[in-house]
Parts: structure tokens; C-alpha cells; sequence
């Protein structure tokens, strides 16, 4: 509808945010939007789809409409179009109650009932957001202190290239990605020290996407990615293989943190130094278990992102330690968050418009929801794309809020040593 269009063009230069937000979703979702948001998906899109091509060096997914046409249903998907909707019901069902009655995954029973099906969940989980986290976020697939001044990307890549500084890594350096995604941080560390990198991750389709970009980037002899599940390192690797390891928002989907940090131990040479981010609750902010305002978000960054159960610094220090490290250095990485000398992590998520950023805002998730659901409709997009995109459109609601409160960081950073 051209009128909706240029109105809300015009309009845009003096209203505010939320005022185009609602503009916008009332465009989109009107029945002439929503016939032209099908026209402009079909002539554009449905050609590209037979055509996709992975790009290392910039997006896969391409702009906003052709590149959604691609998401769970491209040449690497793991996922058969038709098991997208038996994928979703399953993961859904291991948090069964999950945001329509506060607490009902916060009990023992609910938690080890995703501990013991641990390998399904978060197989499962990236099997159906890889895509959507590539298409939104770029290949590096977690959060970053941002300073004023700085893009979002300068941010993400500050905080890869602080862990390889922390932990010392040359071009002599032998190091370990625990829980690597499609390898964005990987490649970047790589092309930053030179080191030999090998990242483990649990998801076929994730290792199939991140080779595919070492290879294109020219950098697959010094940078691989392995299938395999980070709660059994010492299946994978020989005893003292590397020189240090280093995980990124991973940690936090492990049944069992002194399984998996016993296994990183035995994988470095003494001495071999481990960092990484760590996504936690705060209770010395004010995070309290018994709020069940803090408790709905807490539940609901767990279920919209594939986790048994949220830790707290205390725990990750002590798994450490009891998994044979020595802590050198914790401390929340976005400890001054609402500082005025910092952008907040979350700030990209709360509504912030950048055009090269619109896929991560509200609006971008809102019309990229209006898209799958026309691809859906359409049988262009596998069934159950739509569950998918609400999964994640609704977590982002919970992580600005903890993150606004304060009462939860994903950048809660680590070093330890090994004894």
C-alpha cells in the first residue's frame, strides 16, 4: 500500500520510536501490507532460494526479504522441512508450563529432566535458531560490553580479542573453542594471533555452516570445527593437547559445568590457561529467587535459549576449582551496563535503530515474524518457522529486562589456570 508506506516514511522523522514501532506493525500486519509483504517475499525471494550461497566475509542471508526465504530450508540444513515442526513441539515440551505459570521449569524435576536430556535439547535448540542468529546477529553468536561510540561489531570482536589477550595467545598457540557455534569468534581470534584453533560443538549443522567459512576465508588449515558434545572432551582430545581454551556464552548450556571444565583441564598442558563469558543471575545485584518477577525472566532466558538452569558466580568459581583450575581474575564484564560512558548489551534488542542493526531491533523482529509468517502461509517456510521466531522474539523481552534490572549479565568473564 503505497500511502501506508510513504506515511509512515514521513512520519518516521518526528515520532518516536515506539510511535513507528506500532505504525509499522499496523502497516505490515493490515491484510493490503500483508498482500504485498507476500508479493515482495515471492518475486524476490523464491528464485534466490534454489541459489543460496554461504559468504564468510559478509551476510549469507542477503537483505531483509530474499535472505529470509533461506532460513531452515537451505542446501546445509540438517533439519528435513518436514521435522522443523516435530523439532520445535519436542524442544518446547522439555519446558513444559514455561511462560504461563512463573516457576513451573523452576522445579528439581523440571531441571533434571533437561539435564538428562541434555544432548537433545541444545542439539535441537541450534538446529532451529542458527539460522535466525545468523540472519539477526552476524556469526559470532553472543553479547559484548559496548563502549560510547562504538558499533555493535567493534564491540562483539573487543570482547573476542580481549579473551585471546588475557590468555596469551601467539601464532605458537594450540587452542580449544568450547562450545564454537559456526566459529565467528574462532576466525576472528584466528586472524587476530594467528593461533591453531579447534572449536567443538554439539549441532552437525553449525559444524557443515563454520567450515564451509574457514574454508572461504582461506584459514582451514588453522581453524576447524569439530562435531562432538563439550561434556565428553577427553573422547575428542589427547590429555595436555593444547596450550589454552576459551568459551563464549557455551558453558552455560552444560547439565554439568565440572564435567565439562574437568574435561577442559585435562585437554591443556599444565599450567594451560582457560577464559571465557559466562551468562549468570546476580544475586549480589539484587536478583532474588524468590521474586517471581525475577523468576518469569530468569525462566524465560532459559527456555529461549536452551538452558537447564541459569548459575550464579559463586557456582562458576566453584565448579572451576573443583575441576582443577586455579581463578585468577571473575568478574562481571558489564558491571558499569548503565554507566554514561557505556552503551547497554542489551540496547540493540531494547529498540535501538542502526539501518546495518534493523534485523536485531523490535521492529526488525517484528517484520522479520511478519515475513516467516507470509513464508509459512506460503509453504515457502517449513512448518513450525513460526514457533521458532515467537521462541525468540519473546526472549529478547526477558533478557532487557534482566539486563535493565540488572539481575543478570551473559558477560560474567573468567581465568583460570591449570594446577
Amino acid at each position: 500500500n503505497h500511502h501506508n508506506k510513504t506515511h509512515l516514511w514521513c512520519t518516521s522523522i518526528t515520532m518516536g520510536f515506539d510511535e513507528v514501532l506500532a505504525a509499522a506493525t499496523e502497516a505490515i500486519t493490515t491484510p493490503a501490507g500483508a498482500v504485498t509483504l507476500g508479493a515482495l517475499i515471492v518475486v524476490n525471494g523464491v528464485l534466490l532460494t534454489r541459489s543460496f550461497k554461504r559468504d564468510a566475509a559478509g551476510n549469507s542471508f542477503g537483505d531483509f526479504f530474499t535472505g529470509s526465504t533461506n532460513i531452515l530450508s537451505n542446501r546445509d540444513s540438517v533439519l528435513k522441512r518436514d521435522q522443523v515442526k516435530d523439532s520445535i513441539a519436542g524442544y518446547e515440551n522439555l519446558f513444559s508450563g514455561a511462560r504461563k505459570e512463573v516457576g513451573a521449569i523452576h522445579s528439581e524435576e523440571s531441571i533434571k529432566t533437561r539435564e538428562k536430556e541434555y544432548q537433545t535439547m541444545v542439539n535441537s535448540f541450534y538446529d532451529l535458531v542458527t539460522d535466525f542468529y545468523e540472519w539477526g546477529w552476524g556469526q559470532s553468536f553472543h553479547f559484548a560490553p559496548r563502549r560510547k561510540g562504538e558499533t555493535f561489531m567493534e564491540s562483539i570482536k573487543r570482547a573476542e580479542y580481549y579473551l585471546a589477550l588475557r590468555a596469551g595467545m601467539t601464532s605458537e598457540t594450540k587452542a580449544l573453542d568450547v562450545g564454537c557455534g559456526v566459529g565467528g569468534p574462532m576466525r576472528n581470534i584466528q586472524q587476530f594471533t594467528g593461533a591453531d584453533i579447534t572449536g567443538v560443538t554439539i549441532n552437525e549443522y553449525q559444524v557443515r555452516v563454520g567450515n564451509q567459512y574457514c574454508e572461504q576465508k582461506g584459514i582451514d588449515k588453522k581453524c576447524r570445527l569439530r562435531q562432538g558434545d563439550f561434556q565428553k572432551i577427553p573422547e575428542m582430545f589427547e590429555e595436555g593437547e593444547f596450550d589454552v581454551a576459551y568459551a563464549i556464552e557455551a558453558t552455560c548450556h552444560s547439565p554439568d559445568r565440572v564435567k565439562t571444565f574437568t574435561g577442559v583441564n585435562r585437554s591443556l598442558k599444565k599450567g594451560g590457561i582457560f577464559v571465557g563469558y559466562e551468562w549468570i543471575v546476580l544475586p549480589e545485584r539484587g536478583f532474588d529467587k524468590n521474586s517471581k518477577d525475577h523468576l518469569r525472566i530468569k525462566e524465560g532466558i532459559e527456555v529461549g535459549n536452551g538452558l537447564p538452569t541459569l548459575a550464579t558466580a559463586a557456582d562458576i568459581k566453584k565448579a572451576l576449582e573443583d575441576s582443577g583450575f586455579e581463578v585468577l581474575d571473575a568478574y562481571d564484564a558489564n558491571q558499569n551496563v548503565h554507566s554514561k560512558y557505556e552503551i547497554p548489551w542489551y540496547d540493540t534488542l531494547n529498540g535501538s535503530f542502526t539501518l546495518s542493526g534493523f534485523r536485531m531491533t523490535r521492529l526488525g523482529r517484528i517484520c522479520t515474524h511478519c515475513v516467516v509468517s507470509t513464508l509459512e502461509f506460503l509453504r515457502i517456510a517449513p512448518k513450525g518457522t513460526v514457533r521458532v521466531s515467537a521462541l525468540l522474539n519473546a526472549t529478547a523481552i526477558d533478557l532487557v529486562d534482566g539486563g535493565k534490572q540488572e539481575i543478570f549479565t551473559p558477560s560474567y568473564f573468567f581465568m583460570a589456570r591449570k594446577k
